[in-house]
């Protein structure tokens, strides 16, 4: 009964979280007709986790702490942190972009850029029993690709959240990679929505 009230309570409180997509400025209307788009992503000045860190700041203070824990440990954590992005949080991003919005993340040369931008990433947890959720903000700006200072338009992607459905997301690059694919599908289906398609 006890483990049940808490499972309920977990439910409401993550719901509380629901993703918002919102176009900020300009439009999407320029890429009506567009069939691909170029996607880029950055990092630079993200914060990490409850504290508002900055990435620098919570690698140091985490890559130590595992260290003080099993040697090595934090040196390893710290290569999957960077090698997750290409590896798993791109990709994801993409292929559900890509699915939802009816446009191709390749192509020769895109008229168009997406430059997706991740604000804010909290890695969450996951110790069995209970569980938080990962959570990713981030902006993303739509450039014409020939001439990046013209903007098209900006989008911001608030509280994406990343779980696994089964519960099996015991490493932080497992939620957060369902953060960029949730990411991915809110702002394909966006696009969808916008251009009509």
């Amino acid at each position: 009964m006890k483990r049940n009230i808490i499972i309920f309570l977990l439910s409401i409180s993550v719901a509380g979280l629901a993703q918002k997509v919102k176009i900020t400025e300009g439009s999407l209307a320029p890429l009506k007709g567009q069939t691909a788009i170029k996607v880029e992503f950055s990092y630079d000045n993200m914060t990490v986790g409850k504290k508002g860190q900055t990435e620098k700041d919570y690698l140091a203070e985490k890559k130590d702490e595992y260290n003080k824990k099993e040697a090595g440990r934090g040196d390893k954590w710290e290569k999957a942190w960077f090698a997750d992005r290409a590896n798993r949080f791109e990709p994801q991003f993409r292929e559900l972009f890509a699915k939802n919005s009816d446009m191709t993340t390749a192509g020769d040369k895109p008229k168009y850029t997406l430059q997706f931008h991740t604000t804010r990433t909290e890695p969450g947890w996951n110790v069995g029993v209970m569980r938080m959720p990962a959570q990713i903000d981030s902006e993303v700006t739509i450039v014409e690709t020939a001439n990046p200072s013209n903007m098209i338009a900006k989008i911001t992607i608030l509280k994406a959240l990343g779980q696994d459905a089964m519960g099996f997301d015991f490493e932080a690059g497992a939620r957060l990679q369902e953060g960029y694919a949730k990411s991915g599908k809110s702002l394909g289906k966006l696009f969808k929505k916008e251009l009509g398609k």
